[in-house]
């Protein structure tokens, strides 16, 4: 499944998944993505672990700029992983 499209935003997302884990992930298209993972067509990780909500997204100029927000979110603790997105 390609998700590439040049003239849109990329997103940086955060799901909240079945047992009250966090799920990060960054995608050009917030919609068809969210539906992958529900339909258990998305990250092996949401296959196991169904997402029960979407709690943010926030977008980003390029994926470049997604990518390294993605990494810096994933280093915080779960509890500062909400906060990443008032920024």
């Amino acid at each position: 499944m390609s998700e590439e499209n040049p003239t849109s935003h990329w997103h940086l997302y955060l799901l909240e998944c079945k047992g009250g884990s966090y799920y990060a992930g960054i995608t050009n298209n917030l919609e068809a993505r969210y539906k992958a993972h529900v339909e258990g067509k998305g990250a092996r990780y949401t296959r196991a672990n169904p997402p029960l909500r979407m709690l943010a997204s926030k977008p980003y100029a390029d994926r470049s700029a997604a990518s390294i927000a993605e990494a810096r979110l994933k280093k915080l603790a779960k509890a500062d992983k909400l906060a990443f997105f008032a920024d």
